[in-house]
This record gives C-alpha cells, structure tokens and sequence, in this order.
C-alpha cells in the first residue's frame, strides 16, 4: 500500500526541485547582471581615470595613466585589463593597438558604451568613452576615445557566489517545506486514523450508519460513501435472508408431502400402487422445483442482488410470437384459444432471457387461471413508451385483491390449480428492471388484463426488413 506521505512528497519534490531550479537560472542572471553593473562602473572609473591623464603638449597629445587607474588595474589580479587610447580619426596613441572598437560609435562626450568582443581567443567586457582634450596654447580641441577592457572571471566569480548563496538557502526552504509537509500532513491525517479505529472496532454483525463527531468538512463525503456501501450491504443481506426465508416457506409443504407420499409407497405391495405413488412424487418434485426455480429467479432479480442486467435492443412483438407459438400446445390441451396481436417489429430495450422469462409467466397464469376462452397478447406503443397486454377472459379477480396479487406467495382467497403465488411477483421485478411497470385490471366483459408498459428505446432501431 503506498504512503500518502510519500506519495506527496514524490509529486511535491520534483515541482519543488523544478522551482529551486527556474529560480537558480533567475538568480544567476540577476546576480550575472548585477556584478554588470557593478564592474562597469568600476570600467567607467578607470577610463575617466584615463582620460583625465590625457594632455596636448606643443600639437602633441600625451597620456599619462594616473595612480588610480593603476591601482584599479591592480586590484583586478585574477582577471586581466586592457586599454587604448587613439584618437577620434582612429590614430593610435597608447595602450593595446588591436583592441576592438565599440560596435556603435556615440559621438556625444562623455557618453560610455559598454559592449562585449573576443580578443586574443578570450572575451572581455569592454567600455569606449569619447573625450575632448583641449591645447590652451593653440586654443585647439582634439578629440579621444579611451577604451577599457577586462577579462569575465571577476564577474562570474561574483555571479556564483551570490548564486551559490541562494541556492543554500532555497535548499533549506525546500527541506523546511517538506518537513512542514510531513508535519501537517501527520496531523491532517489524525481524524481519518480516528474514523478508521471507529470502523474497526465496531463489531461484525453492526450494519448501523457510521456517526463519528467532530470531522472535517472534507470527510463528510467518505462517512457519507461509507454510510450507503453499509445501507446497501444491509439491504443484500436482507435480500438473502427473504430467500433464505422464503425458500423454507416454498419448500416446507412440498417435502412434508413428498415425505407422506414415500412412506405411502413403501407400504404398498402391489406395483401399480406403488407406480401411482411414484408419479404423485414425481408431480410434487415437479412442483418444488419450478418453485425453487422462481425463488432464485426472484432473488436475482431484487434490486439489491448484485445482478447486472444489460441492456440491448430486442424485437418484443417476435419474442411475444414465438413463446405464443411455444405455448399454442398447451393452450389447445386446455380448450383456450391463444392468440397475438400487434405489429411485426416493436423494439425496446430489454433482456431477451427476463423478457422471456416474463412473458412465459404471464402465459402460464393466464392459461392456468382463464378456465377456457380466449387469451389474447397485445403489442402496441403510444405516446407514453410501449405496451404489452395479457388479456383473458376468466373470473377475475375483485377489485381489492389487485394489488396483493404482485405480492410473493399470494394466490387468492380460493386458490385454483397447482401454484407458488410467485409469478406475477417475477413479472413485476423484471418489469422494474427494464424501467417499466405493471398494473393488473379487469378485463371487459369479465377476466383479468395484465399491462406491462416500458419506455421508448433510446438506441436508435433498424428498419425491417
């Protein structure tokens, strides 16, 4: 299981890392600017120093280089300085001959321009100042340029130092940011740690919602999901035991006669006596096992059970054709005339096995319980979605026993026939689970009509062919 701590001091380090590594850029070119800055004025320094040094003696423009400018030169050991002076018609005068001129040439007095060149394979950081020296004998001006020039290592040596010193403490923001981070995150963690102990102490058979006080805002969705996985693990829970339940009220009454009817047989001598016991037996395993077979389909069925139902687009009016026609048999066995109507092609979107299932349900209890005449099933949409009606034309059902029919086990105040009471609950749930519904009525002129109406399929529907 990984770490929450871990976790985010591996996504808070590398952006941090990226951070501390931007500002050192940023840095570097602050501090490379600002040692600039500096050491150019220190090269303006010297070349006033220079130029004040620069005289015109009888038409001859001397230069001598005052202390100053020597003892800047001195205090530059590491790096090393060159100068020249010429004048402005490009005469050499003294210095480096093949220093490089300024890029530009501003020919305003006094006005430096510092550029950068390489000379001699080595680059320097250059300044050339235009002066005018004046000849008081000859009342004459002549006009200099005095260039300085010096070698990067001072600058940079500058520019790392006040890097490096950021660097260190940027390291330490960063170690600080991250403890700061472990730190808070050891107490932000402390009321989950407490709703864990919460949970887990509670005991094994505790479906009751989880109610800690005092929570952060930000856990109030985590109680809130855990409160429903309980609610809904209560409900399957409760599911399985209504099966579990009903499953012993199903099979209760079959085996106690499957139990009499086998102690029957085995004191019967005659083997005729012994085959009709036998074939009871076998009518009432029969009966017990569509009964169990109904519970599970039930169970599964329950909103609570787990059980996933996709689904697609199924042709309804064929379905309802082709179980008409799988139950035209036992519908001539029983003097009922079993009969469709509706279009060719009707879609919806269902499950075709529960939609079988359903309808197969709604034909054995109309058949079961028609007692004779017509049993029609019609297919029709409308406005509202599409419908499926099961019409007979039996006794009925009174008004006030509609609505206990969709219940489990309820078979009437006089039931008729062999039965689980479980069908029309099957046919309900299956209904639900197709979004739909089902709703019992009477039929005119006497029976019962059963209407399963679902909604219009979504998915588009191909055109017959």
């Amino acid at each position: 299981m990984r770490s929450l701590r871990l976790h985010l001091i591996l996504w808070l380090l590398p952006a941090l890392l990226c951070l501390l590594a931007l500002d050192a850029v940023l840095t570097y070119r602050r501090a490379t600017s600002a040692a600039n800055v500096a050491f150019d004025r220190t090269l303006f320094s010297s070349a006033k120093a220079i130029a004040e040094g620069i005289r015109v003696r009888e038409g001859q423009i001397t230069v001598d280089i005052p202390y100053l400018a020597l003892e800047i030169f001195e205090s530059n050991a590491e790096g090393r300085i060159y100068y020249k002076v010429s004048e402005d018609k490009g005469r050499y005068l003294t210095g480096y001959e093949d220093l490089p001129p300024p890029p530009r040439r501003d020919l305003r007095f006094y006005r430096p321009v510092y550029y950068e060149a390489d000379y001699r394979e080595v680059p320097l950081r250059l300044i050339a100042l235009r002066q005018p020296v004046h000849d008081v004998a000859s009342g004459t001006t002549r006009v200099v340029w005095v260039q300085v020039g010096e070698t990067p290592e001072l600058r940079r040596d500058l520019a790392r130092e006040i890097l490096i010193g950021a660097l260190q403490q940027e390291a330490l923001l960063v170690a600080l940011a991250l403890l700061i981070v472990l730190i808070a995150t050891h107490r932000g963690l402390a009321p989950l740690r407490l709703l864990s102990a919460q949970v887990a102490a509670r005991a094994d058979n505790d479906l009751s919602p989880v109610t800690v006080t005092q929570l952060p805002s930000e856990l109030g969705p985590l109680v809130d999901a855990l409160n429903q996985y309980v609610t809904r693990m209560g409900r399957m829970l409760g599911a399985r035991r209504r099966f579990f339940v009903d499953a012993a009220h199903q099979l209760k009454t079959p085996l106690a006669i499957l139990r009499a009817q086998t102690q029957m047989a085995l004191r019967e001598h005659d083997p005729d006596d012994i085959r009709r016991g036998l074939l009871d037996m076998e009518e009432t395993l029969t009966h017990a096992s569509r009964g169990v077979q109904q519970l599970l389909s039930l169970a599964r069925l329950e909103p609570d059970s787990g059980y996933d139902v996709a689904l697609e687009a199924v042709d309804l009016a064929a379905l309802v054709r082709e179980l008409a026609l799988d139950w035209a048999p036992v519908a001539l066995s029983a003097g009922i005339e079993l009969g469709y109507e509706g279009p060719q092609q009707q879609f919806i979107q269902g499950r075709r096995e529960l939609l079988q299932e359903m309808i197969s349900n709604l034909i054995d209890n109309a058949l079961r319980y028609s007692g004779g005449g017509t049993v029609l099933l019609a297919v029709a949409q409308d406005e509202d979605g599409v419908v499926l009606q099961v019409i007979d034309q039996g006794q009925g059902v009174p008004l006030d026993e509609v609505d206990s029919l969709f219940k489990r086990f309820y078979r009437g105040p006089a039931p008729k026939g062999e039965g689980s009471g479980l069908g029309l609950a099957i046919v309900r749930e299956i209904a639900h689970r197709h979004g739909g519904d089902a709703t019992l009525e009477a039929t005119a002129g006497g029976g019962l009509t059963v209407t399963l109406r679902f909604p219009s399929p979504a998915a588009a529907i191909p055109e017959p062919a």
